[in-house]
């Protein structure tokens, strides 16, 4: 499987990782905005090529995976390549998956191309834990925690704030109300209730304290980001971000909890959970593996936008059905 990848941030880097461990995937080429001579690959021999020179890479890429964020990036980046590249991307923006899907759907099915969005472990792994246990508890209710780790679209869209140089942004679960869950209380809560978010931020030199008030107020007030949390944001030097906050850890838990018996007399929870030393390292893996699905998918004849929910398990691993029957069944 010939693989391009649009993007060499951490995503894209882990993309890279990730493709050195499928014996099927070679890495082709890597695209980038930036000056190719500026961008060193982990991958000995394989191109750095400006995205201006995308397109003449068209027919020896299977599939193209598109490493950009999902605040600006994916929104323009995913439906325009589709028109000429069976792709996939990670975009997160869960209020705006919906809209994404149908101009990337568009595109892809006008070119005989297969495109899956939203691959990754929210979306993608828990969307699929949450699936599977709605269709198995059907009378039942669902919660879904993420973190304490640092959330790269949260992250990003940060960083976009004009005046902000840098930022890390940490999802933090609320522990009363995990463990409210995880003993089978069925607690309504609100996502406020859930989790609260904490940012560390750095600004460009020379900021006021107007400036710490304006970024300050654009961060808590941003849609379908902060604006639902109890939010804290911290100004700290770039000095002490790099040596505090330069991991990049996840982690989260889906709950599933419901009744069964003829008149609901037995409880159950069902729990997912992930705990990632790298985000993006486990996101990129996650890609991978969708990536392999895509390009089969094409052969097959299936275009058109696809998401987690549309790939056969057997579609994702290098094993053969009957391996799969004898080792994993």
């Amino acid at each position: 499987m010939k693989i391009g990848i649009l993007g060499y941030g951490n995503l894209g880097k882990g993309v890279e990782c990730a493709i050195k461990q499928n014996a099927d995937c070679e890495l082709v080429a890597v695209f980038t905005r930036r000056d190719p001579s500026t961008v060193k690959l982990l991958t000995e021999g394989v191109p750095v090529v400006k995205i201006d020179d995308i397109l003449s890479y068209k027919d020896k890429i299977d599939v193209l995976i598109i490493c950009g964020g999902s605040a600006t990036d994916l929104p323009k980046q995913t439906p325009e390549y589709a028109k000429y590249f069976n792709v996939i991307d990670s975009f997160d923006t869960h209020a705006k998956i919906p809209e994404h899907f149908a101009a990337v759907d568009q595109n892809a099915k006008a070119n005989k191309k297969t495109a899956l969005i939203s691959a990754g472990w929210d979306p993608g792994m828990f969307s699929l834990a949450r699936l599977y246990a709605n269709a198995i508890l059907p009378n039942g209710n669902d919660y879904t925690f993420w973190g304490k780790g640092v959330s790269q679209g949260h992250s990003d869209a940060i960083r976009r704030i004009a005046g902000v140089k840098n930022a890390k942004q940490y999802t933090i679960p609320v522990e009363s109300a995990l463990a409210a869950v995880r003993g089978g209380e069925n607690p309504e809560l609100t996502t406020r209730q859930k989790h609260t978010r904490e940012c560390f931020v750095v600004l460009e030199d020379g900021a006021t304290e107007a400036d710490k008030a304006r970024v300050e107020k654009e961060i808590k007030e941003m849609p379908n980001y902060f604006a639902d949390y109890d939010t804290t944001v911290n100004f700290i030097s770039e000095a002490e971000l790099l040596r505090d906050h330069s991991g990049i850890p996840h982690g989260g838990f889906v709950f599933r909890t419901g009744k069964t018996g003829w008149n609901n007399e037995f409880d159950n929870v069902i729990e997912y959970s992930l705990k990632l030393d790298s985000n993006p390292a486990f996101t990129s893996s996650v890609i991978v593996a969708y990536a392999r699905a895509v390009c089969r998918m094409n052969k097959e004849g299936m275009t058109g936008c696809k998401t987690v929910f549309d790939v056969p398990p057997a579609y994702l691993t290098t094993m053969s059905n009957e391996e799969i029957r004898a080792h994993l069944l």
